[in-house]
């Protein structure tokens, strides 16, 4: 017993006090962390080095730690992740940045082909230990180019890690854990809450990540596990699965029909932590599935199908998805599009009714 106490004080001692960040300041914190931690780190990307990345996520961090350690990238996708895949079978981790998920296509070849495969290929021999970061999502009327959400595309290829946060503090924690794994991972982060959370009403005052909670970050070194998903509220009538910014549409989505949903943030989507999501249907007999990606393939059919199969004989009422419509994102009709309370509330609704 002392020995764990003894761990768990050294852990807090080494995460140091934790202030007030918004997301981009407590991933910026993680990459300055993880760079200073460790020497095989390095950062590279589009406008990522002396501009400080499009959001500013990795702003002062060439001053900090050189022009060897993060540099800007010329505007190639494909030779960015496969640069990557190189420094990471011998021996560095490399940590890039694709300006914007709908800009990962062209390195999705290079992903799937090498990346997520060498480990198998060569029975051991290399590993690939790098990290993709990329916002991705809507809200912020970027049109069809600047809002997808193409999530499902990489919790397909076997040997990928797939991580999306919903706020600071698991930003922080996911990325350290992301770069310290000795497998290729993939976090997308929800552009729309860099600066604050969003509940999905395009119309209210935007409310600052200093007055909610997960907003408080270590200055130094923990992580957040891969693979393990939070309790985001607690509930007994429905279960709501949800990652990203979803996580908070789904909580203001429960209070204003007044069901007693309880949110699944899943965090992970690959590895996913079907034992929480197990736990939680089978308490409250019902399931609503919450994703911002497009309907047909989105990650939502895969978590329906195993909600079904480890609930079935629990579930009181049909599954429900809401998601995006299966076309591109529409910039004239973003909100019709965007999952908001109206549309969570109507499935909150039926499935309760059901």
């Amino acid at each position: 017993m002392n020995a764990q106490i003894e761990k768990t004080a050294a852990a807090a001692d080494e995460a140091g006090k934790s202030i007030p960040m918004n997301m981009i300041q407590s991933i910026n914190s993680g990459l300055d962390v993880m760079l200073g931690r460790d020497p095989n780190c390095l950062i590279f990307g589009e406008d990522v080095g002396y501009f400080g990345g499009v959001f500013r996520a990795t702003e002062g961090l060439q001053k900090k730690h050189g022009l060897n350690r993060c540099f800007d990238a010329p505007i190639n996708e494909c030779g960015i992740i496969g640069s990557a895949i190189g420094m990471a079978a011998y021996g560095l981790r490399p940590i890039v940045e694709i300006q914007f998920a709908d800009y990962i296509y062209p390195g999705y070849d290079q992903i799937v082909s090498e990346a997520a495969r060498i480990r198998y290929r060569s029975a051991g021999d290399f590993t690939v230990p790098m990290t993709i970061r990329t916002p991705y999502g809507g809200g912020i009327f970027g049109g069809q180019t600047h809002s997808q959400s193409p999530e499902a595309l990489f919790t397909h290829i076997a040997g990928m890690k797939t991580v999306i946060p919903s706020n600071p503090y698991d930003a922080k924690g996911l990325l350290i854990a992301a770069i310290e794994s000795d497998d290729p991972v993939v976090i997308f982060e929800p552009k729309r809450l860099y600066n604050g959370p969003f509940d999905g009403y395009p119309d209210k005052p935007v409310t600052p990540w200093q007055k909610v909670e997960g907003n408080l970050v270590p200055e130094g070194y923990y992580t957040v596990p891969l693979g393990k998903a939070r309790i985001a509220r607690e509930g007994a009538d429905c279960t709501i699965l949800a990652y990203g910014t979803m996580v908070h549409v789904a909580i203001a989505s429960a209070e204003a029909v007044g069901v007693d949903a309880e949110v699944v943030d899943l965090r992970s989507l690959a590895p996913l932590d079907i034992e929480t999501i197990e736990a939680s249907v089978k308490k409250t007999g019902r399931c609503v599935i919450v994703h911002e990606a497009t309907r047909t393939s989105g990650f939502g059919a895969e978590l329906s199908a195993l909600v079904q199969e480890h609930c079935f004989y629990h579930l009181e009422a049909p599954i429900e998805r809401v998601t995006g419509w299966d076309t591109p994102y529409p910039h004239a009709f973003e909100w019709e599009y965007f999952p908001g309370p109206k549309r969570v509330g109507a499935a909150l609704k039926r499935v309760m009714e059901d």
